[in-house]
C-alpha cells in the first residue's frame, strides 16, 4: 500500500462539504530533499463565501504559499475545502486566515502564507494577509501577482 492509496477523494466522486468544519483536507508525503525548501502556490481567483450579516456573496482572489517540510496538501481537497466556504458566513479576515490555520494544521509546513484579496462591497475592497513567521532563508518567494484594487484582474 502506498501512501496515496490512503486519499479518499482523489480519483473519487466527492461531494462539496456542507461547512469548512466538515472538509477534509488531505496530504501526501514530500521529500524536500537538499537546497533551499520549495514554495508551493495555490491560487483560488474565484473564491466565495457569505456575507454572515446579509447572507449575500463575497468574492476574493486568494493565494497561498507554502514551504512543505514533510507533507504536501493534496489540490483536490483543497479545491473542495475552499469550495465548502460558498455556503458559510464569515467575515473575510475570519475566511482568509481559517484556510491559512487549516493548512498549517494539515501539513505542518515550514512556513505559510495567504492574502485574500477581497473584491469590493460597499465600495471597499479588504486584502487580509497572514503568514505562520519568517519565510525561509534562500527560498524563492514570488510576488503573489494580484494588484492594488483599480476593477481587479
Amino acid at each position: 500500500m502506498t501512501a496515496t492509496d490512503l486519499l479518499t477523494q482523489l480519483g473519487a466522486h466527492a461531494e462539496i462539504p456542507q461547512s469548512p468544519d466538515r472538509a477534509v483536507l488531505e496530504t501526501v508525503p514530500f521529500s524536500r530533499g537538499d537546497g533551499p525548501p520549495a514554495i508551493v502556490r495555490f491560487t483560488a481567483p474565484e473564491f466565495t463565501s457569505l456575507c454572515p450579516v446579509t447572507g449575500q456573496p463575497d468574492f476574493a482572489h486568494i493565494v497561498i504559499d507554502y514551504a512543505p517540510d514533510a507533507l504536501l496538501i493534496e489540490s483536490k481537497s483543497l479545491k473542495l475545502f475552499l469550495t465548502s466556504f460558498r455556503n458559510h458566513g464569515a467575515f473575510h479576515e475570519e475566511c482568509t486566515v481559517a484556510i491559512g490555520r487549516r493548512i498549517v494544521a494539515a501539513a505542518r509546513p515550514l512556513w505559510l502564507r495567504i492574502g485574500g484579496y477581497w473584491y469590493p462591497r460597499g465600495g471597499i475592497p479588504i486584502d487580509v494577509f497572514w503568514q505562520t513567521g519568517t519565510p525561509p532563508e534562500d527560498a524563492w518567494l514570488p510576488d503573489t501577482g494580484v494588484t492594488p484594487y483599480r476593477g481587479r484582474g
